[in-house]
């Protein structure tokens, strides 16, 4: 159970249901860390901002940015946010086999030498202390352009955030992330 209940999605104000609304056509489904963060409507609605800036469409392949908020959020042990990148890289065309194998990226035939780079730097990233490096971004550079890794790095840190708040309040997982998360893990 949560550490603070999630406030209920009809006893919004109508421009907090509007902000939860967008954030559920995003999902899938009304995500329990929106709900408590509506305790802050400022927050919440600048929240939802972010989140579309990071992941609409841009320099940086929707996969990349997938991948990148799975290993960061397994690296960091956020359960929560393990199922819902898990859920919402499903929900947008990444190969399960390569999900289930996302620890396995430095030698899996799965994933490219640039998603390799992209991954060590994000599990890196999660670690406290920070350990990207220098040469992380020497390599990120072979790869990627200035632009691509400043996505690469907003995906990051969108989810050391979020791991930390999920983390933190125990937030309650809804039931289709969990479903698929459970799926990937018994496979």
């Amino acid at each position: 159970m949560s550490r603070v209940l999630p406030k209920v999605l009809n006893e919004l104000p109508s421009d907090l249901r509007d902000v939860m609304q967008k954030g559920s056509e995003i999902m899938g489904f009304t995500p329990n860390d929106g709900l408590i963060m509506a305790y802050k409507p400022k927050m919440l609605k600048a929240f939802l901002g972010l989140v579309e800036s990071i992941y609409e469409p841009g320099a940086l392949a929707t996969e990349v940015k997938k991948l990148v908020a799975i290993m960061t959020s397994s690296a960091s042990g956020c359960q929560y946010c393990q199922a819902h990148t898990s859920f919402g890289a499903l929900s947008h065309g990444v190969d399960e086999k390569k999900i289930a194998a996302i620890w396995e990226y430095p030698t899996h035939s799965l994933f490219s030498d640039a998603e390799r780079v992209a991954l060590d730097v994000a599990r890196s990233a999660a670690l406290v202390p920070n350990a990207v490096t220098d040469n992380h971004f020497s390599e990120l550079k072979h790869h990627f352009s200035e632009e691509q890794i400043v996505e690469l790095f907003g995906v990051i840190s969108l989810f050391g955030f979020l791991n930390r708040w999920n983390a933190s309040f125990n937030t309650e997982l809804e039931s289709l992330p969990k479903q698929a998360f459970e799926s990937l893990q018994n496979n």
